[in-house]
């Protein structure tokens, strides 16, 4: 791929051969960004997993940086009262279902009471693929919709690997201070070893990369972090 000369001039500020302290990776991802914008910075984090291993689970990060999250719960009766008590930004059960059949599509995160799954489940193809299907996995199958919104309303955010086994999060903002990107950074670290597969062979962290929407990729040492 060509890069801009942009590009290139914030490369050359990233020893490509170097494996950097978490300390050093945020400041230098900072330092190299170059766009207009804000722009996101995100952690990969490489792990050693069989074909039929995955890792998923949510992790609320200490320092937040993104707009407050529209939350949709499907809920009735007295469970739709407690959302609507506790912020949930729309509530419902079959009409929230059938505006979803028609396209409707404005939230960012969906939670429900486990007596709405089977009709919630149904619209598996459309939620599912834009990661949106409330799950026991990522509590937001519940009844505790109260402790669920206010885990999402702090920032909850879910993570998985990916089919090369790869999990991809954002962790700041390059505008925030480096040490709260930093532990943003060791809290997601944390919650992935902590859902390491028992059955893992190898170094289940095999690397750890930081980067900026628009910049380089920085390594970190493994060893350095401080888990």
């Amino acid at each position: 791929m060509k890069h801009g000369k942009k590009y290139r001039a914030s490369a050359e500020k990233v020893d490509r051969t170097k494996f950097y302290t978490l300390d050093e990776a945020t400041a230098l991802v900072k330092e190299a960004a170059f766009a207009k914008f804000d722009e996101t910075v995100e952690v990969h984090i490489k792990l050693t997993l069989k074909k039929s291993q995955s890792v998923r689970d949510t992790v609320v990060l200490p320092h937040q940086f993104s707009a407050q999250k529209r939350v949709l719960v499907f809920a009735k009766g007295e469970k739709a009262d407690e959302a609507r008590a506790a912020g949930a930004t729309y509530v419902g059960d079959d009409d929230l279902i059938e505006q979803i059949r028609k396209g409707w599509m404005d939230f960012d995160v969906a939670v429900a009471t486990p007596d709405m799954m089977k009709d919630v489940g149904r619209l598996g193809p459309i939620l599912g693929r834009r990661g949106l299907m409330p799950n026991p996995k990522t509590q937001t199958v519940t009844n505790d919709i109260t402790g669920a919104l206010a885990e999402l309303m702090k920032g909850r955010v879910e993570f998985r690997s990916d089919r090369t086994g790869v999990v991809h999060l954002a962790v700041g903002k390059v505008s925030m201070d480096p040490a709260h990107v930093k532990e943003n950074t060791l809290e997601v670290v944390r919650e992935v070893i902590r859902k390491k597969p028992a059955d893992a062979k190898g170094d289940y962290l095999a690397s750890v990369t930081l980067a900026s929407t628009m910049g380089p990729g920085v390594r970190v040492d493994v060893r350095d972090l401080s888990l």
